[in-house]
């Protein structure tokens, strides 16, 4: 085990078999960053090889392209979604005819983290004993849950509990939800497949995160509970912990999409220029140079107002996509919010928050799902 960034954040990740599958097809991620890092769990589908197949090389795809991308972080995580799920399309010939994977990815930059969610694998936060879902269910029966036609309990149980609307691997362009929030000394962050979720209480999942001080002891616990309760599936969890608070970085980040997951040429092209304010800033140069034509003899007075009101603009700019950034709201999914006789221990808090863990080397086990 090595440190990962120890100034601002430790972590540890796990992979099991479960206890009724023969292979694992889930697998896990996690990279070092110079400012952070880089999170992911895939839970593979389509067949013993196909799945395990689909689930490394989404996030072998993902970990290279978000390396070698340009941009914000924000756009290079979305890029690097839309690559692994070309490299699962591209793959599925043959006896692999059919495959794809979920992914939950996270980047932390600095003080940001940025969730890339496709399918029903999850991203939660504890934070100030509260434990927040941060991504929502691409599934039937999630989507049964939103209009009211089950409850969550219903859900987890149901037979088709399993079946994913969007996975990686499903079209040429990918769909995903893309969610960036404020993250501070204290935070906990987990990503985990539905091998944990889909199995265990949240309540379970608040109690373990709680009262673990350390990322690694964290996922033990929570993979031996789930096995506990029978481990249906595999099982993946990964528990990053921020350290100390950063800065922000300067790009805004990207707020939760109320319409659900969006192709990702459109969210690209919506962080890329098409705001009201850049098409001002593009009215305002065509009409500061055709002054210049048509009126040459005052071209100084033409120049200054139309460099002054760039300038304006661009100010303004700035001043919004700060605000955007320092502003970015938890999502209105479910919080769990213990009772006081089940809050852990205040002294087990304090530890987990003050000490500095390690992290499980980036090539995690991997394996297959049916």
């Amino acid at each position: 085990m090595r440190p990962s960034a120890p100034s601002l954040l430790s972590s540890g990740l796990l992979t099991d078999v479960g206890r009724q599958r023969s292979v694992n097809q889930d697998a896990g991620l996690i990279l070092d960053l110079p400012r952070g890092g880089l999170f992911a769990v895939a839970d593979g589908m389509g067949g013993h090889a196909a799945g395990e197949l689909a689930a490394n090389l989404a996030l072998d795809t993902l970990s290279s392209s978000f390396l070698n991308g340009n941009g914000s972080a924000p756009e290079r995580l979305a890029e690097a979604v839309q690559e692994a799920n070309l490299a699962v399309l591209r793959s599925a010939v043959g006896e692999y005819v059919g495959m794809g994977t979920t992914l939950v990815a996270m980047v932390i930059d600095r003080a940001a983290a940025l969730i890339a969610h496709v399918g029903d694998s999850r991203a939660y936060l504890l934070r100030d004993r509260q434990l927040h879902r941060l991504t929502e269910d691409h599934s039937w029966v999630a989507e049964q849950v939103r209009l009211g036609h089950l409850t969550e309990e219903e859900a987890r149980n149901h037979q088709w509990r399993s079946v994913v609307s969007n996975a990686l691997g499903g079209e040429e362009r990918v769909r995903l939800e893309l969610y960036g929030l404020q993250v501070r000394r204290g935070d906990r962050l987990l990503l985990c497949s539905d091998g944990l979720s889909g199995v265990i209480e949240e309540a379970d999942l608040y109690r373990i995160l709680a009262s673990q001080p350390n990322p690694d002891n964290a996922v033990r616990q929570l993979i031996d509970r789930s096995n506990d309760e029978g481990g249906p599936d595999n099982i993946t969890a990964i528990v990053v912990d921020i350290e100390q608070s950063g800065t922000l970085p300067r790009y805004a980040l990207p707020g939760r999409q109320a319409e659900g997951p969006l192709y990702v040429d459109m969210l690209i092209s919506s962080r890329r220029g098409t705001s009201p304010l850049t098409y001002l800033a593009l009215v305002l140069v065509y009409f500061t140079l055709m002054g210049l034509v048509l009126y040459p003899q005052q071209r100084t007075p033409i120049a200054v107002i139309g460099l002054g009101l760039l300038g304006v603009l661009m100010v303004g700019n700035r001043v919004v996509t700060q605000r955007r950034a320092s502003t970015s709201d938890l999502p209105d999914l479910p919080v769990y919010r213990p009772e006081p006789q089940d809050t852990p221990d205040a002294n087990a808090t304090s530890e987990r928050a003050s000490t500095q863990t390690s992290i499980r080397p980036a090539t995690a086990p991997r394996g297959l799902r049916d």
